[in-house]
């Protein structure tokens, strides 16, 4: 009798594995193909931009067009992110699959134009569209539908990133500030790995970053220096700071741009002023656009930022006012990239301030920074060991851990919840 409820208990789970495999299946083909195009659209519209240096005065156009775009034809698809998390949480109204196309079209204007702005929010509205367009196709229930939305979230940010695991980890832990959701463990797994093996196999190639091995020749303890340990453990507690920052500077220039300008397609036209004129007023454009890598062999970028070249000390705090001013008023695109960007460049100046390894502080302020503006610090911690290799883990963690930590229960994401308070944080 018990070999026979292990065998109707296997039997269970192979079917269950075997159902969601089928489901996700084409939500990953699917969202890994677009993102692939997204990807390699967002090369071409950078390379114009950079070959053509007058379309960025055409930015106001941009983000007028934008506008018009989302108020004719965005339906509910202006909440982005959040419709698709509140879709999670209460399942009401459905996420639209006019949201895929809308989102990647405006996303590329932003880019083509020279906004700051990145490609996760892009990645993720993708599969999460197509994701709820095969759950209103197949009928799904509302359980079934839910976790379906989770598997769009970890296919978009798997193969935008490369990263299948953090990707997965990223759609379990986003949702709720301390709390994981197990349900969808699996069905997010074999999604953000199908997902990520179609955007490679359309010949996509992600950035490649190194972080040379660290000395731990004096003060270790279990092969640890325990005092870059000490070096992490800081610089974890300004890379929360600046996630805090960047979440609340953007979530307070939307209210004041809502509150001050009536005429909401004036907003980005707005944005796009501000933008300019500090192009203008420093002299460089390395802050528009992604910032993976600048037009300059020379310049600002987060590239650079893993080696010894001159970096600003305020580089990230520039990026962040440009990206925060882009998002804020109107603009599509993700924040993430951008706040690779604000990590790395201020875990490049802490490096230099401290005379830690610089390509590791780079490294540890491009995941930490991400982590504390999404309050997700093990999907950020994988992210690390699938971008920079494992040996250097636990300063991964350290950095990521006290991010989480430091940078209160805010984050980019309104529609996320509480669920566990951080300890001290009020």
């Amino acid at each position: 009798m018990q070999r026979i409820k292990q065998f109707i208990n296997d039997f269970s789970v192979t079917r269950y594995l075997l159902r969601w495999l089928l489901l996700v299946l084409p939500v990953a083909l699917v969202t890994g193909s677009l993102v692939a195009l997204f990807l390699w659209s967002l090369e071409k519209v950078t390379q114009l931009r950079w070959q053509n240096a007058w379309l960025i005065w055409l930015l106001p156009l941009g983000g007028v067009l934008i506008y018009w775009l989302y108020r004719y034809l965005g339906d509910r698809s202006e909440g982005g992110n959040n419709l698709l998390m509140e879709e999670i949480h209460t399942p009401g109204g459905g996420v639209p699959a006019r949201m895929a196309p809308l989102v990647l079209i405006t996303t590329l204007i932003t880019h083509l134009f020279g906004g700051s702005a990145g490609r996760e929010g892009t990645a993720v509205q993708m599969g999460g569209s197509i994701a709820g367009y095969f759950a209103r196709l197949l009928k799904l229930p509302v359980a079934d539908t839910r976790i379906i939305l989770m598997t769009g979230i970890s296919a978009g940010f798997g193969a935008v990133f490369g990263t299948p695991i953090a990707g997965t980890v990223f759609a379990l832990e986003v949702l709720a500030i301390g709390s994981i959701r197990y349900d969808a463990l699996l069905p997010c797994l074999a999604a953000a790995i199908l997902a990520d093996i179609t955007c490679a196999a359309w010949g996509i190639h992600h950035t490649v970053y190194h972080i040379a091995p660290a000395d731990i020749s004096a003060n270790t303890f279990l092969h640890i220096n325990g005092w870059l340990l000490l070096k992490a453990l800081a610089a974890g507690i300004a890379f929360g700071l600046a996630g805090y920052l960047f979440a609340s500077a953007q979530h307070g220039i939307k209210k004041l741009s809502n509150q001050y300008i009536a005429k909401a397609w004036l907003r980005p036209v707005a944005g796009a002023a501000i933008v300019l004129i500090l192009c203008s007023v420093l002299g460089t454009r390395d802050y528009l656009g992604l910032g993976v890598q600048s037009q300059s062999a020379a310049g600002i970028s987060i590239v650079n930022a893993f080696s010894p070249a001159a970096i600003p000390a305020w580089s990230w705090l520039l990026k962040l006012i440009f990206t925060a001013v882009t998002l804020g008023m109107g603009f599509k695109g993700g924040e993430v990239t951008p706040l690779f960007f604000i990590g790395a460049t201020l875990g490049h100046s802490i490096a230099i301030s401290t005379g830690a390894p610089i390509d590791l502080f780079a490294g540890l302020g491009f995941i930490a920074v991400f982590a504390g503006a999404t309050n997700t610090p093990l999907a950020c911690t994988l992210m690390g060991v699938e971008l920079f290799g494992g040996e250097h883990i636990v300063y991964y963690a350290i950095a990521c851990f006290t991010a989480y930590y430091f940078s209160g229960h805010g984050g980019i994401y309104t529609a996320q919840r509480l669920v566990v308070r951080k300890p001290g944080v009020r």
